[in-house]
């Protein structure tokens, strides 16, 4: 069976570098963008199974990304996870009307997002 793939969105370096090693040992194909329009032509090509979004970033924030992500056939039903610093309730709710599955604010921890992904790939297994 095929590894799992899980692209991993931010324009942090820091970020990204903290998700592939709270990931690295769990046996994924991690990939990753460095904004809005680089996670969508990675989305497009290489079909993830999660991907994890950040909301603030250059050219194209997380929210139209996620727009974006749910308007394609290819990525409409891939579970998006928005990961930010903005916890605030408008933000949130702006998250889940752009579509995104679920919300992640920043700082977390390995736990909380290791069980985010099981949680998500599970259910894409059994949908």
């Amino acid at each position: 069976m095929a590894r799992k793939k899980i692209l991993l969105v931010d324009d942090s370096s820091t970020v990204l570098l903290l998700h592939r090693m709270m990931l690295a040992h769990c046996g994924y194909e991690l990939l990753t963008a460095r904004d809005g329009q680089e996670a969508l032509d990675k989305a497009y090509t290489e079909r993830p199974d999660l991907i994890f979004l950040d909301v603030l970033m250059p050219r194209m924030d997380g929210f139209q990304t996620c727009r974006a992500l749910r308007s394609r056939s290819e990525t409409k039903d891939v579970p998006i996870i928005l990961v930010t610093t903005r916890g605030e309730p408008h933000y949130v709710r702006q998250g889940f009307e752009s579509g995104c599955t679920d919300y992640i604010t920043k700082p977390f921890d390995g736990e909380e997002l290791l069980a985010k992904v099981r949680s998500h790939l599970e259910e894409a297994r059994s949908a």
